[in-house]
């Protein structure tokens, strides 16, 4: 019998293998306890998020970026860049029928997973901007969008690495980003209200649940 791909064992490679649809994916990551890094900040490996079962949304990302190349996609992340205060998100991208749609691992009600519905990449981030805010004013914080972004350059010893990743995010920040609006446009934009700022404010794992 040959060897799992990518220097993965064999009960890594059929875990990953069985995720086979953006769905599957999505479903996998949602069992996932979201990595608070309790411990100082990570950037783990799919293999090491498979072992710790845990994750935050760049090594969900990651894990998801993998399951696709086994299924010999083409994946691409994607940099949701905020405004200072608030924190950026990373999403993968994935198509069906010329239309673009995103897998993402986040502990809050949203910036979730996105159905391959929308007609550009623009359209797919514009989806998340309403949602993107402040809990504690409503400021209205997406400011960027990075171009789709290849882990083709860094080869795959990443899938399975005992190290941090840290060249990955450092890298994609650096990336192309193109501005959701001008500044005088978003300075303008309404806050979230009260019952937007609710439901901002539902998470799906809290620091006290298991394994985080």
């Amino acid at each position: 019998m040959a060897a799992a791909p990518y220097g993965l064992t064999d009960e890594e490679y059929r875990l990953l293998a069985s995720l086979d649809t953006p769905e599957r994916i999505q479903d996998y990551l949602d069992t996932l306890a979201i990595n608070f890094e309790k411990q100082g900040e990570t950037c783990r490996s799919p293999r090491r998020v498979l072992q710790t079962k845990k994750a935050h949304c760049m090594e969900g990302a990651l894990l998801a970026y993998a399951a696709l190349l086994i299924h010999k996609q083409k994946p691409l992340l994607l940099d949701l860049k905020s405004a200072r205060g608030d924190d950026d998100h990373v999403i993968v991208l994935c198509r069906k029928d010329g239309r673009y749609g995103a897998i993402s691992k986040t502990n809050h009600a949203t910036l979730r997973f996105r159905d391959p519905v929308y007609q550009s990449v623009r359209e797919l981030v514009m989806s998340y901007f309403h949602e993107y805010f402040l809990n504690k004013n409503g400021k209205k914080t997406l400011m960027s969008y990075s171009a789709p972004f290849s882990l083709a350059g860094f080869g795959t010893d990443w899938i399975t690495a005992e190290r941090d990743l840290w060249e990955i995010p450092k890298a994609l920040d650096k990336s192309p980003h193109f501005p959701i609006a001008s500044k005088e446009t978003l300075a303008r934009t309404r806050p979230a209200d009260p019952i937007e700022r609710a439901a901002g404010r539902l998470t799906e794992w809290k620091r006290t649940d298991r394994g985080t």
